[in-house]
């Protein structure tokens, strides 16, 4: 895939707490990006995600409604902001192909497991329940196809002997937090 260059206008879809959104809003203003967080928009009025974004001054939604009226909605917000970049950070819905594909820029998701082990859900559970040495985490590409897309970057965490889903899940969102800027530095090319 061509990589992006310029001024990127990134949108943050979340569900949740927002904790990778927060690091990447820090990370930008920090390191100088070649991209900010432009819009931040959420299927839950409640996630927290979204009252960061206010904080930081940054165009923000919830919009909570069925999936197919959820990415209509979405897309006009996408448009209308000139948005480059749709990056995915705890959005517990699947898109569309049809969303995907009118989209016309590239959608990146990071997932916690060492793709291609443990698409979908619960991961860490999986992880410890199989025996692996290492968990992890991935950043890749969006497709029609649940995790499938192209690998940007990985990360690895050990699993320890008394590790439990959520002891596990802890630490691999700690490496989320280091590697989602990291790989949309990638997908940007600084």
């Amino acid at each position: 895939m061509k990589k992006l260059t310029g001024n990127i206008n990134v949108c943050v879809f979340i569900s949740g707490r927002g904790s990778n959104l927060k690091e990447l809003i820090k990370y930008s203003k920090k390191n100088n990006t070649n991209w900010k967080v432009k819009l931040v928009i959420s299927n839950k009025k409640e996630a927290k995600g979204l009252v960061y974004a206010k904080k930081n001054k940054i165009f923000n939604y919830a919009i909570v409604k069925k999936m197919p009226q959820f990415e209509k909605k979405a897309l006009n917000y996408l448009k209308k902001n000139k948005i480059n970049l749709l990056c995915l950070a705890g959005f517990i819905k699947i898109l569309s192909k049809e969303f995907i594909q009118k989209c016309k820029f590239k959608i990146i998701n990071i997932h916690p497991s060492l793709l291609p082990k443990y698409k979908g859900l619960n991961t860490h559970e999986r992880a410890i329940k199989a025996g692996d040495k290492y968990s992890g985490s991935t950043v890749h590409y969006v497709t029609a196809k649940l995790d499938s897309g192209k690998k940007i970057i990985q990360t690895k965490v050990k699993v320890l002997k008394a590790d439990n889903p959520s002891s596990l899940a802890k630490r691999v969102l700690k490496a989320e937090h280091s590697i989602y800027p990291k790989a949309i530095d990638i997908v940007c090319e600084k």
